[in-house]
């Protein structure tokens, strides 16, 4: 057993196990237990310091991941089991060499994780997305689903939301782009953020949330809630919920947006779409009046985002498939899509305008893409380029504005 084990070992048995521990008192009884450790075998003050704070991290907070959290520079943390913890830093992957005392330990912070959100994972019910305090997004798999232990990763955000200046700086849209979408966001056209896991997606659409004109009333529909939306007084914030044990209480993304159609929205913001609930975004919501809204989902180009919402929109709804397409060249005016380079940068990697329905697919129109120009000290150089007009300016003529 190592020092740390004995000594969390000690703190339980010191613990009151009658009553409720507070803060100062749980500080104070790891202070004594260090003193008396420290008095049969010498620690230095370095260490002492160290082991206090991992002991009451293991008590108070999320114990060993407790520091990663706070780590700013860390954008996401894979737990797979007691022992592999890994963390993405700088778009790279390095293996802690920290691990929990016990498989109970860290089903206790899972545990902790997952009742802070009203939600519930076990053995019969073994898979859960949930959320930090701070809006991380934390997804969860147990056993005996995951045959070798709890699995839990959190994928981190930051405490401010990224803005487009800052996505500029970085160089993932230029100034040129961004002034484009601007105008498409403030005209009111019905956009969809597309990329594959990690591209980006959330944060490029709450980038591009802060061009809402902030005198619109805004509703947005999450599974977890997610969505930083600056500025805008009139803002609703919902937020899917399982069922309960019972199997009852179940409020799915589809029920959420055709309540918020009943609240006078001027947009309507889903953070994701994955199933069925595309038909009611798509026909309801952006069909019906209320453009401007915005969704992201997961594809590997703006093509494939047409199918997938076709697959999708097809699992809740009867109709042709002729006739699905027609809706979704109707409601939907823009893609951006997003992508990670081979360096792991994010970029827009493509915008595309949707146009019609026209001998069997949709049509669409490319008004910016990356273009690649190389590699430099192991990043890799290239720019968004414009390569095409946008060919409906109804909106942007209705909304003032006479070039784009």
């Amino acid at each position: 057993m190592g020092r740390t084990e004995y000594l969390y070992e000690q703190v339980m048995l010191c613990i009151d196990m009658t009553k409720e521990t507070g803060e100062e008192e749980l500080q104070q009884i790891i202070r004594e237990v260090l003193d008396k450790a420290s008095a049969e075998e010498y620690i230095p003050l370095r260490e002492k310091i160290k082991i206090s704070r991992e002991l009451f991290n293991a008590f108070r907070r999320l114990d060993i991941l407790q520091e990663l959290i706070e780590d700013d520079e860390i954008t996401e943390i894979m737990v797979n089991g007691t022992e592999n913890i890994f963390y993405e830093k700088s778009g790279r992957l390095y293996r802690s060499d920290r691990r929990f005392l016990s498989e109970e330990r860290l089903s206790d912070v899972i545990q902790q994780i997952v009742g802070e959100t009203n939600r519930y994972v076990n053995e019969s019910s073994p898979i859960v997305d949930a959320r930090l305090k701070d809006g991380s997004r934390v997804n969860v798999v147990l056993k005996p689903v995951a045959v070798n232990g709890p699995i839990m990763t959190i994928r981190k955000f930051p405490s401010e939301a990224v803005t487009m200046k800052q996505l500029i700086h970085m160089e993932s849209v230029t100034e040129e782009a961004a002034e484009f979408l601007k105008k498409l966001v403030r005209a009111k056209y019905n956009i969809f953020v597309s990329g594959g896991t990690g591209a980006g997606k959330t944060t490029f659409l709450n980038a591009m949330s802060d061009f809402i004109p902030k005198d619109e009333r805004i509703i947005t529909i999450e599974d977890n809630a997610e969505l930083q939306i600056q500025g805008v007084e009139n803002l609703v914030s919902l937020e899917a919920r399982n069922a309960n044990l019972e199997g009852e209480g179940e409020v799915t993304i589809r029920d959420l947006i055709k309540s918020a159609l009943r609240m006078r929205p001027d947009r309507i913001i889903v953070g994701e779409v994955r199933g069925e609930e595309t038909v009611d975004m798509i026909a309801s919501a952006m069909l019906n009046g209320h453009s401007g809204s915005m969704s992201t989902g997961h594809a590997n180009s703006p093509s494939d985002m047409l199918n997938r919402l076709e697959t999708m929109m097809m699992m809740g709804i009867d109709l042709p498939l002729q006739a699905i397409q027609r809706q979704i060249a109707s409601a939907l005016d823009i893609i951006i899509h997003l992508g990670r380079l081979r360096d792991k940068t994010r970029k827009v990697l493509q915008i595309e305008e949707v146009l019609n329905y026209k001998n069997g697919k949709i049509e669409t129109n490319t008004l910016y893409e990356f273009q690649e120009k190389g590699v430099e000290d192991e990043k890799i150089k290239g720019c968004l380029v414009k390569v095409g007009d946008i060919e409906n300016k109804g909106k942007l003529l209705a909304a003032g504005y006479e070039k784009a």
